[in-house]
């Protein structure tokens, strides 16, 4: 085995990096920065943006096409499940696919049960792969454990990838657990239940962490997680798993649900999580509505990142609930219509107009809060409500600019915002 090669130092060119945190928000926990392929994770970087496919491994073309459907809707990083031969000698050309496309998407390896033996006969895959992640709960069982475990890291050193070792509470180390358990049945005063279950879990996170340090494995080449799919108990693990290493660390909540359900768990947990600085790179675990886009989640890991203030990926619309005043849908309408244009032309402004993502836009369906709020951000509209004149005030940095009348009025304002996009996050908009 070739040793282990110097990890290089990288400077993130972009401004998050160095930000400080929003008001009220605890500044970051110090942590090793990993580089995955051309991202980088911990220290100063930016939370990631994380998802998974859902498609067999093995069937290429979906896989590919998957994949780059979650790097359009922004995920930075992509796992992918690698569980059979075919499946392993199916990502070479999967990544191959994608760099033809110019999909330069780092592609994360999820082992289980026999990924020693998969790297072993697809060295491609083990080459291909930026990441590889290890369940320590299943990576072998009995005398098994600690030598499959170890050729896996072994892999991880001869390739220079890095790691993420991911404990979780579906598959926990059951001989740790039994150990705990007799420990605790001795304690003066015993911890309930609940407590044993998660020291074990972060236990076997971290010993295993441990173990691929001695093993070789550099501390700049680790990341941790450690899932439940309880909010409190996620919050309470990662705390206490924040306190006992240095290690970056990957937020999710397993299992988290479908529809409203997973997004609210998910944002709960991480959401109290991130504000006290914690977490590396996050993935919304959702469960997707059948026939769906798997897209769903890498969307409301970004809005939860950009509501908090850590990140930017697109302009938010700040939009009226409605009340006995709106009682026309208009205003509903013209703010989904808003939020998809902005959405989708966001791939194209991020190259050619740099920090239109930290736009913000207001489409308010009454005279009540409608200019005030139109006044606070970039650009807004107060939508008349019921008994109002039929006129549309549009207030651009504060002031207001213009009045829209008739039929056009979603038409004419998105052209004021592709304008006002244009004139102030273009190019030359500094030299102008």
């Amino acid at each position: 085995m070739s040793a282990q090669p110097d990890a290089p130092t990288f400077s993130d060119p972009r401004p998050e990096a160095a930000a400080a945190p929003p008001f009220g928000a605890a500044p970051r926990r110090a942590t090793r920065q990993v580089r995955v392929g051309g991202v980088a994770v911990g220290g100063d970087a930016p939370v990631v943006v994380q998802s998974m496919t859902n498609t067999d491994t093995a069937d290429v073309v979906s896989t590919a096409r998957q994949i780059g459907e979650l790097w359009r809707a922004g995920s930075e990083l992509v796992r992918i499940t690698v569980n059979t031969p075919e499946a392993a000698a199916a990502v070479p050309r999967i990544v191959e696919r994608l760099a033809m496309q110019g999909i330069e998407v780092p592609i994360i390896g999820d082992f289980h049960y026999n990924g020693h033996q998969l790297l072993a006969g697809e060295p491609a895959c083990a080459q291909a792969l930026a990441k590889y992640r290890i369940n320590p709960g299943n990576v072998g069982f009995g005398k098994k454990k600690d030598l499959q475990f170890a050729q896996l890291i072994e892999f991880a050193i001869r390739y220079g990838k890095p790691v993420r070792i991911g404990a979780n509470w579906g598959s926990l180390d059951q001989s740790l657990a039994a150990t705990l358990m007799d420990e605790n049945a001795r304690r003066a005063v015993p911890w309930d239940a609940g407590r044993v279950l998660r020291e074990a879990l972060i236990r076997s996170a971290v010993d295993s962490a441990e173990r691929a340090v001695e093993l070789g494995l550099g501390r700049d080449r680790i990341v941790l997680s450690a899932k439940v799919s309880g909010v409190q108990e996620l919050v309470a693990v990662y705390r206490d798993l924040s306190a006992r290493c240095d290690f970056a660390l990957h937020l999710g909540l397993t299992e988290a649900g479908i529809g409203s359900k997973g997004m609210v768990a998910s944002s709960a947990a991480l959401a109290l999580l991130m504000q006290e600085g914690i977490g590396d790179t996050i993935r919304i675990s959702l469960t997707p509505e059948p026939g769906a886009s798997r897209t769903k989640e890498v969307v409301v890991a970004q809005e939860l990142l950009q509501t908090m203030g850590l990140r930017a990926f697109t302009p938010m619309v700040t939009a009226c609930p409605g009340c006995g005043r709106t009682t026309s849908e208009f205003f509903q309408e013209l703010a989904g219509v808003v939020q998809d244009h902005v959405r989708e032309k966001m791939p194209e402004w991020k190259i050619t107009h740099p920090g239109a993502e930290n736009m913000t836009l207001a489409v308010m369906g009454c005279v009540v809060n409608g200019p005030g709020e139109s006044r606070h951000a970039n650009i807004g509209i107060s939508l008349p409500g019921t008994g109002e004149a039929p006129s549309a005030p549009v207030f651009i940095d504060g002031e207001k600019a213009v009045t829209l009348r008739g039929e056009t009025i979603a038409q004419d304002f998105v052209a004021l915002v592709d304008e006002y996009v244009h004139r102030t996050y273009g190019r030359g908009a500094d030299a102008g």
